[in-house]
């Protein structure tokens, strides 16, 4: 299909330059987040071997046998099955992640395709939890919409296209993240370049639907996702659960298979049974639900 061939196409744009972390990041630590060494560390992690697979990623394939969503990542070849980690312990609730994907997107500020938002936890406390679309591993969307308007790759990634759709909203009802929106109005105006619209890079439409797409245009050239990029306390991993490697927007990368099991960490709403990708580590008496 010619529209999802388009993930291919890169559309960084000049002003944006390449994703990248904080300015008080040292230049090795940039040099760190390179496109080179993103992509050379899923391949290296792929090809070192013997790391044992743990249950998320049997999870992960399960669901995706379960229901024909798509494959799994082993059995369709796909070279990458993308997911995202969240550190709770380590988020101020800056909602820098919401203004970078905001800006990227050129999103109006209604539009939070990554909301922060402030949850009760088990003292009576409160503490903030960053939310992008879940990239369901059996996405209730995909089945409700009346004209196929949503995809999912073979990398696991949920998007829309934005063409195909009419606006009917059934995504927003199914969806239990309330992570879809509604573009009410015209988009707004553009600071730049237009850009070719495609799933991998939507240009908000009056009348359509629009969503979290982990920045799906950029991942292909090794970069991260505005959201990752742009927290400034490596709050937001891109993980790769067929490299079984992660990396944050501060240059830390991690073994994801590791890192997920020695910080418990958890799904949001497991218990739905969609198979969310993104994964939170807790850590101040937090509770997402009967999946925590």
């Amino acid at each position: 299909m010619e529209r999802q061939d388009a993930m291919q196409d890169r559309t960084t744009h000049p002003e944006e330059g390449l994703a990248s972390p904080p300015p008080a990041v040292t230049l090795k630590e940039r040099q760190a987040l390179s496109r080179r060494l993103l992509l050379g560390t899923l391949g290296v992690t792929a090809a070192g071997g013997a790391l044992t697979m743990v249950s998320y990623q049997d999870d992960a394939q399960a669901a995706t046998t379960s229901r024909g969503v798509s494959a799994a990542p082993a059995a369709t070849g796909a070279e990458h099955a993308w997911c995202m980690v969240i550190d709770l312990r380590l988020c101020d609730g800056c909602k820098a992640c919401t203004t970078s994907c905001q800006t990227r997107h050129q999103l109006r500020p209604e539009q939070t395709w990554i909301k922060v938002t402030e949850m009760k936890d088990a003292a009576g406390g409160t503490f903030n939890m960053p939310r992008p679309c879940m990239m369901c591993e059996d996405p209730p969307c995909m089945y409700i919409c009346p004209v196929g308007a949503n995809i999912r790759t073979d990398e696991g990634l949920v998007l829309v296209d934005t063409d195909a759709c009419i606006g009917s909203r059934a995504c927003m009802a199914a969806c239990p993240y309330e992570a879809r929106y509604f573009n009410w109005t015209d988009p707004l105006p553009q600071k730049r370049m237009p850009t070719a619209d495609s799933p991998q890079m939507p240009v908000p439409q009056k009348g359509t639907v629009g969503k979290c797409v982990f920045c799906a245009d950029r991942l292909p050239h090794g970069e991260l996702p505005a959201c990752v990029s742009g927290c400034p306390m490596g709050v937001l991993y891109i993980g790769d659960l067929v490299t079984d490697t992660a990396v944050n927007g501060q240059g830390t990368a991690v073994v994801l298979s590791d890192f997920l099991r020695a910080n418990d960490a958890v799904r949001y709403k497991e218990e739905l049974g969609t198979n969310p990708r993104v994964y939170y580590i807790l850590g101040h008496g937090q509770s997402l639900g009967g999946g925590a």
